[in-house]
């Protein structure tokens, strides 16, 4: 028996990059997947859609696939991922907190609008995303929530230079710090995964480095490698962590990045609050 077969996995932002790769990692290992993404039509400045996505999930796995079309900024279209996902497939195992927004403005230069969606998907979106989950969490045998969020770091340098941005991506942890304690008592693991390097998503090809940083990045599957070990955790016995990819997967005894460099002769680059 795989080890998320009959178990059903939700995740937000799962059209492309490490959304979608958490997907497929977690297919190939029997779940059932809804993934969550506004993307519906195709859009020449980003790949795929959510169905396109789905397909590819689907046929990677023996679970089922779920597209959801929807945004996590309003809460009655929360209401409904979650609904249609418990309708679907019966159950919610895991929650994926994966969708999220990015601007490294300066705080003179950025635009309210862009600071709000910022606040309105990072934080506000994937607070309601667990609220509405828990209760279908508790029932579950071995329930997860998993922020794609780094971890806790005071140190000003890392908000000087985009202070809006890590404010949200703070908020997104700090969800993680209260839920671990608040569900504790119900066995629910609340945790947050961040990669060591930069990785080569349209994020990073549109809006921070172009080509030079895809070169010096790696791909989203070292990212859902991580994500598939810390997901089969006991939830009673880890909650409350902040992990980096490259540590997680350093404690299964895989030692062997080298299959996760776009291009092994480039230095990789550090992702940002590492």
């Amino acid at each position: 028996m795989k080890n998320f077969e009959n178990k059903t996995v939700l995740i937000t932002g799962g059209t492309r990059g490490i959304g979608k790769a958490i997907g497929l990692r977690l297919a190939r290992e029997g779940a059932n997947i809804a993934i969550v993404g506004k993307t519906a039509e195709p859009n020449p400045k980003l790949e795929g859609t959510i169905y396109t996505a789905a397909e590819e999930i689907a046929a990677a796995g023996n679970g089922q696939v779920l597209p959801l079309q929807g945004d996590i900024r309003f809460e009655d279209q929360i209401k409904t991922i979650v609904a249609k996902t418990v309708e679907t497939f019966g159950s919610i195992d895991a929650l994926v907190n994966n969708a999220s927004a990015i601007n490294l403005a300066t705080t003179e230069q950025l635009e309210l609008k862009r600071y709000d969606l910022m606040q309105n998907v990072n934080v506000r979106g994937t607070f309601l995303m667990s609220q509405a989950c828990i209760p279908h969490l508790k029932q579950a045998h071995n329930p997860h929530i998993l922020n794609l969020s780094p971890p806790l770091n005071l140190d000003p340098r890392w908000f000087a230079p985009h202070l809006a941005y890590t404010m949200s991506k703070y908020g997104m942890s700090m969800i993680i710090l209260g839920l671990a304690e608040e569900l504790r008592q119900y066995r629910i693991a609340a945790n947050a995964l961040w990669p060591k390097t930069t990785i080569a998503t349209a994020a990073v090809k549109n809006l921070l480095g172009g080509d030079f940083l895809m070169q010096r990045s790696r791909t989203a599957e070292i990212v859902a490698d991580a994500a598939f070990y810390v997901l089969q955790r006991p939830s009673f016995e880890s909650t409350g962590n902040f992990f980096i990819d490259e540590d997680v997967l350093q404690q299964e005894g895989i030692s062997d990045f080298g299959k996760y460099a776009i291009n092994p002769d480039q230095k990789l680059m550090n992702d940002l609050f590492l």
